[in-house]
């Protein structure tokens, strides 16, 4: 389980990291990630995370690479703006959301700047 200490490294480390050229501050992309090694059980949550308003991004199926060529992720995402405190809370669903789905885990997420397309 990701802690509330583990999200306040996450924030610091990209706050002070020079590279990064967005706020972690701001909104952001937010992905989030399931895993279950029954293909289908991730093919039947993600109608309902689309009703709470995620974006199913794919389905990740195991590589020659990964050490478990069984365990299959759902990728979902959303724009959200986040602080540790929210994001603690947002983690603390998708665990909820994981057990009540019977998934093997929610396994965290990952953040982004939000990408504007020009037109």
């Amino acid at each position: 389980m990701i802690t509330r200490d583990q999200l306040q490294d996450m924030f610091d480390s990209t706050r002070a990291n020079t590279n990064v050229k967005w706020s972690i501050d701001d909104v952001c992309l937010w992905g989030y990630f399931f895993t279950d090694h029954d293909r289908q059980k991730l093919v039947a949550a993600a109608p309902a995370l689309e009703n709470l308003g995620y974006r199913v991004v794919r389905f990740l199926e195991p590589t020659a690479q990964d050490d478990d060529q069984d365990l299959h992720f759902l990728h979902v995402e959303m724009e959200e703006q986040h602080t540790v405190d929210s994001l603690n809370a947002r983690n603390q669903e998708l665990y909820r959301f994981a057990k009540e789905f019977k998934l093997e885990s929610y396994d965290g997420m990952d953040v982004g700047p939000v990408e504007r397309k020009e037109r």
